[in-house]
Order: C-alpha cells, then structure tokens, then sequence
C-alpha cells in the first residue's frame, strides 16, 4: 500500500508517482479530533487497543480512511527503520535473518516482510498497523462484579492483598506460588479491583489449554461480565471486552490496551524463548499500568532478584491443604540408557513401577525424550498391557490424560509435556534419567508439583532415577525443601 500526504495528512494511493509505502514517510502524526465527527461504534469496538492490520478489519478503506482524517484512527508503520536496518513494529523483530523480500502487488515495489511474527498476517514495508485514537467504548458493569463463594487460605490471602496493592498503585508484582496453591483463586479480588476501577484487564499465558481451562472458570467467578478468550481460532477475536484471557501469541494484536496484565507461567515454552512474545507483552499493556507474574519457578536471575529486593514479590509456600510438598528422592540407576537399547530397564526402576501396579497406585513417570520412552513402553506393558505413552504430538494426547483422570490407565509415560498444567488426585512421580540436560531446575520443580496435590491425597511420592546427580537436580530439592521451612516458618503448614 502507498501513501501520499497533503497537508501533513496521509492519503492511500493507488499511483507510485508521488507516494510512497508508509516505512518511508517519517513522521506520522494523526489529525486533531473532530469532536463534531459521527464515527462508527463498531469500528471503535473493533479498534481500541489494538494494532491490526487493514486485512484484518472487515471495514472498508475509505471509511477507516475518514475516521483517519478526523482523528480518531491511527496508522503506524509496521516496518520501522532505523538507518538500513529494519525492526518489526508489532513483534519487535529486528535480526536480519528473519526478515525476508517479495514482489509486493500493493506497493509495486520489492517489499520486505517480517517471518517472525507472520502467523499473525504478514506485516511489510508497506503495511500500516491501525489503532484507535477516539473515546474508549463504555462498559456498563455491575455493583457486583465477582459471585466467587470460596475462601482463601492464609498465604493465598496474602498474596491476594499484595496482588489488589499493585493493580490499585499501578505496580510491577511476582507471585512465586508453589505448584498447587491456587493461583486463580489468589487473582479474583485483584480483577474485582481492577473492575471496579473501569480498568481493563488481561490474563496471558503460553499455553492455548490453559486459556480454555481459565475461562469458565473466569466466567462463572465474573457471570455479569464480558470475558474474551483469545487464542488460535477463537471466535473471540475481535470482541472488545472489561476482561480478557489470551495466549501471549495473541497479546501481538494488542497496543496500549491494558490498565493490568497478569502474566501466568512467565517461566514456561514459548513465553521464556520468544523474545517477540515478552515485546508482546510491553506493547499490549498502558504506559501507566500494573504488572502481575505469577510462576512456581521463577528463573535464577529473578531469584537473585527476589533475595536481593530488586523485585516486589511475595511467596505462597504451601498449598491450601496445609501439607508440605513432596521432596524428591535421588535414586541411581546406573547406565539406564544402555539397558534400555539391549530392551532392559535398571532393576531398581522395575521395582518402583511394579510397587506401584501392585498397590494399584496410579503413576506418571517422565522420560527425557520421545524415542527413549516408546522403547520403554513395550518393556513395562509386560507387566501391565494397559500403560500407556503420551507426548506433545501425540493426536491421543487429550484422550490418554482423560483416560488417566478416570482411572483407565494405572501408569502413564511422558516427556515434559506433562510438567504442568494437569492435576490427578492421587499419584506418585518418577523421572527416569534426572540428569538429562531438558531437566532443569524449573521442570523438575514443576514435575514433582505434580504429586500430593489433593486435600485427600497429599502425600505423594517423588523420585529421581539418575545416572550422575546434576546441578539443577540438587537445586530443584533445594527450593522445595526452602519453601517447605518457609511454610513452616509462617505458620501455613500442619507439620
């Protein structure tokens, strides 16, 4: 697409004689606001808070264009430059590698595009990102926002309150909260807060299941309230709504539009590697604006952080049922690899599994990697033909974890796909080869998460097989073991 300005205001153009694509005009200031201008409320809707591409508005050109000329629509580049050197304005991509050329049909001219982001629509040189500029659509909400009947336990209390201090004062906030606490329930007088306040307010995390598991949960905490659920296909998409819950991949659509942003497993795939998604974040919240982590394994420099009193946080060290978390066991099992290629497992990792099948005690058991755990598999089925294997591209994967809930399958293998994110009553760990570089501190804390998380069952058993302990093995027990004494220490265990 090309532009051309008259009177320092842009006009689409359909002729490459004096007009350019949007990357090469310099300055794009949007005209004053018509107060006098009847513009179009579900274009507004549509808009606000966001920064789409013209692809995704189901507008036509010359309508955004008037609300453009009138103030109330912005365009922004979508390839900035900075000398010769390009930079994604949505994802915030700027190595060269993943930027490519092709011969545009909009602008007539070889038009670079960005690859990281263009899952999302492909954003050129030539692109604009348009934004709203007008009044923000009003929400009529309730007295009472929240119908939530629970209750809180204390370290969740604690949290709730800082978590309500930092949304009121527009703050940055970690909640470091053990695996099994309840962190949902620890956000709910927050959002009331920010509700209340006419704050808009979003909950991101990496994974789509998460997104699909928090929203009746939100919806039935919040029944009187517009929720949105945001992820790959949702029917959501342009839903203007008081309370969001999205993937990270979808806070790319959104610019300035948060008065809060809480974000959940800050620790976890992709969040963690995808330096677009945590540029995502920056650009999807209000410059003015609170900021919520939450995570049971915050990452070495954030610790650092925590200790030192760089970062505000606050710790829930025990879960609601007052019992401590397990403490994993280290177990050596030699050269478990070798064995497993002549269709052996070590004894002792035997005995384990078979225990366990005896007490009909359901398991999961974690391997390092696809190809070690469908060799295993064969191998423990003679003792009991029901286990079964599951992992990231399993197309059964949804249908075993149910299967496992119902106490259809008494021990299920898996790689880290399961570290988190699921819960069953009443089950025991295992890790076969801890010392696997993929097991690091953060995974292992979360796998033994797994074990006693129900108020029946609490006392789960955790145990590394390993062949060699490693650094992150040994760091894992020890922020266990610390949260342990902490809970301990405040009152919030039984023993």
């Amino acid at each position: 697409m090309r532009f051309t300005i008259k009177d320092g205001i842009l006009f689409s153009s359909n002729t490459i004689e004096d007009s350019l694509p949007i990357s090469q005009i310099p300055a794009i200031q949007p005209p004053p606001l018509n107060p006098d201008y009847q513009y179009n409320r579900k274009l507004q809707l549509l808009l606000t808070g966001k920064q789409l591409l013209l692809d995704d508005i189901p507008f036509p050109l010359n309508e955004i264009q008037s609300h453009y000329e009138n103030g109330y629509v912005t365009y922004r580049q979508g390839i900035v430059y900075k000398g010769k050197q390009p930079a994604c304005a949505r994802c915030g991509n700027k190595d060269p590698q993943w930027f490519a050329s092709y011969p545009c049909a909009r602008c007539g001219e070889t038009c670079r595009y960005c690859r990281q982001c263009i899952m999302m629509g492909r954003i050129s040189a030539c692109t604009p990102l348009v934004g709203w500029n007008g009044p923000v659509p009003d929400t009529i909400l309730p007295a009472n926002n929240s119908q939530w009947q629970g209750t809180l336990s204390q370290g969740q209390l604690e949290a709730s309150n800082r978590v309500v201090e930092a949304i009121h004062q527009n703050q940055d906030h970690l909640v470091w909260a053990v695996c099994g606490a309840g962190k949902t329930e620890v956000l709910f007088a927050g959002i009331e807060t920010a509700l209340a306040a006419k704050k808009r307010i979003c909950i991101a995390t990496p994974r789509t299941d998460v997104v699909l598991e928090l929203t009746p949960r939100l919806k039935a905490a919040f029944p009187e309230i517009t929720v949105a659920s945001l992820y790959g296909g949702s029917e959501d998409r342009h839903l203007f709504a008081p309370l969001t819950i999205a993937t990270t991949h979808q806070l790319l659509r959104f610019y300035q539009a948060f008065d809060a942003l809480i974000l959940d497993e800050v620790d976890a795939f992709p969040y963690t590697v995808e330096e677009s998604l945590q540029h995502a974040a920056i650009q999807a919240r209000k410059q003015v604006s609170a900021i919520i982590y939450l995570t049971a394994t915050p990452n070495e420099k954030w610790q650092r952080e925590c200790r030192s009193g760089k970062r505000a946080f606050t710790t829930i060290p025990a879960r609601f049922h007052r019992h401590p978390l397990p403490v994993p066991e280290f177990v050596w099992c030699g050269n478990w690899q070798k064995r497993l290629h002549k269709d052996m497992l070590p004894a002792n990792v035997l005995s384990w599994i078979n225990e366990r099948l005896q007490a009909n005690k359901q398991a999961l058991v974690f391997f390092p990697h696809i190809r070690l755990m469908e060799k295993a598999l064969p191998i423990l089925r003679q003792f009991e033909p029901t286990i079964e294997a599951v992992h990231a591209e399993d197309p059964d994967r949804k249908e075993k974890v149910q299967k496992m809930r119902a106490k259809e399958i008494p021990l299920l293998l898996t790689t880290t796909i399961l570290e988190r994110g699921v819960t069953f009553p009443n089950i025991d760990v295992a890790v076969i080869g801890a010392e696997d570089s993929i097991f690091t501190e953060s995974a292992l804390v979360q796998i033994a998460g797994r074990a006693g998380r129900s108020k029946e069952h609490p006392n789960g058993m955790v145990t590394f097989f390993h062949y060699g302990k490693t650094e992150e093995m040994i760091k894992a027990r020890r922020q266990i073991i610390e949260m342990n004494r902490e809970g301990v220490k405040r009152g919030l265990l039984d023993r």
